[in-house]
């Protein structure tokens, strides 16, 4: 039997739903590839996160990675990634996030395949002061540069990667429908009255002023937040319950014994809750947000709103429930966002990437033949021993030490 071809990911993001896509995309891919994460733990990874990843992938924890910016552990972390990939070999190397995404731009060559999944931008994030996300965004611009792909996991973050690279590609996230449905299974189904519901962590960038709003303007109206956060004091409104973090066999239950899925976000990637939501045949009601309105059109299969009046009165209509929504919202699930389709797009990527020997200047051809939506061919390799590369690791330091 031929030896398994390896693929690494280095991600920093490793919680929440990324925490989640990471889990899917590799459980899945691993029965083809040597799978090799390097990661870091955050406050939102599960305490037990080795347990949901198949035993035959290597975990590599990165010391020195963290979500804040800061120079010292940054350059820390680019010599470790360089590290562990000088250890493994991988035959595909493949970003998470943002951190690595701009670490492992500038530590590789691109002669390894190279891939980037930015899962949001961190110059979209609104509760970032406009000189951090003009910052964030010219650090984009320069790595963009390099000798590596972007795959978005959504169309509008695609179209946010076309302004700064024709190097582009993206395939949509998706969900472990059978992980899923096992849970919904062992999942008691409970009288309650109308419940309005939403998951993640209590911060800025999923609104939860908002979210207090609309539950106040509702008064008659159970609303729950599974999850928890920093902002937990916002959601003042006497009719909203808060979980506090609990397991997912527990959240799952919340979610089942509930009717509406409300996501008042800022801004979002391609949200993993709600496409598990709309599985769960629940109605989404979501802001009008890159992501959210890739997945949902208004009218046919959730609803995208804007004001607060708008929320107000779309789920008021969901009380009414609509069988039309909720089934064309469960149909896209099952032929567009679920694990096997993902990973067999990514699959395709990565032999096609393998097998051509002049994968730098060929990238469309690569692309076409995966399948894949795509763009242009990238520009040629900067090395990591030449004047470019140390010229690009000199920009990245100066970059950070304005922060």
């Amino acid at each position: 039997m031929a030896e398994k071809k390896k693929i690494l990911y280095i991600v920093e993001a490793m919680g929440g739903g990324v925490f989640t896509y990471i889990v899917d995309l590799a459980n899945e891919l691993v029965n083809k590839y040597d799978m090799y994460i390097a990661y870091a733990v955050r406050k939102q990874t599960p305490k037990n996160y080795k347990d949901y990843f198949d035993k035959r992938i290597h975990l590599i924890e990165v010391k020195n990675f963290g979500r804040a910016i800061n120079p010292t552990k940054d350059i820390a972390a680019f010599f470790e990634v360089k590290k562990i990939a000088a250890e493994v070999k991988p035959d595909v190397i493949h970003l998470h996030s943002s951190k690595a995404g701009a670490i492992g731009r500038v530590a590789f060559d691109g002669k390894i395949p190279m891939f980037y999944t930015p899962h949001g931008y961190s110059f979209l994030m609104e509760n970032c002061n406009p000189t951090k996300r003009r910052v964030f965004k010219l650090i984009e611009s320069v790595c963009a540069k390099r000798n590596c792909t972007t795959i978005s996991c959504s169309v509008g973050e695609h179209q946010e990667t076309l302004k700064l690279t024709k190097n582009a590609a993206y395939v949509n996230n998706g969900i472990n429908m059978k992980e899923l449905q096992e849970i919904v299974n062992q999942t008691e189904k409970v009288a309650h009255p109308f419940t309005v519901f939403t998951l993640g962590r209590i911060c800025y960038q999923k609104n939860p002023t908002l979210f207090n709003t609309i539950a106040e303007s509702l008064p008659g109206v159970r609303f729950v937040w599974i999850g928890d956060g920093e902002l937990r004091e916002e959601l003042k409104s006497k009719n909203i319950e808060i979980s506090g973090w609990v397991d997912r066999t527990t959240a799952i239950k919340y979610a089942v014994n509930a009717d509406v899925f409300l996501l008042p976000s800022r801004w979002e990637g391609l949200p993993i809750s709600l496409l598990e939501s709309m599985y769960m045949r629940k109605i989404c009601v979501v802001s009008n947000v890159i992501g959210n309105r890739d997945v949902i059109h208004n009218g046919e299969n959730g609803f995208v709103c804007t004001k607060v009046e708008d929320f107000v009165k779309a789920i008021e209509e969901c009380q009414n429930k609509d069988g039309k929504l909720i089934e064309r919202a469960y149909q896209d699930i099952l032929k567009m966002y679920n694990t096997k389709v993902m990973a067999e797009q990514y699959s395709s990527i990565y032999q096609n990437a393998m097998l051509n020997k002049k994968w730098g200047k060929t990238c469309e051809q690569i692309f076409n033949c995966a399948g894949v939506l795509r763009f242009e061919s990238r520009g040629p390799s900067i090395g990591v021993g030449n004047k470019e590369n140390c010229r690009g690791m000199w920009v990245y330091r100066r970059i950070l030490s304005y922060i």
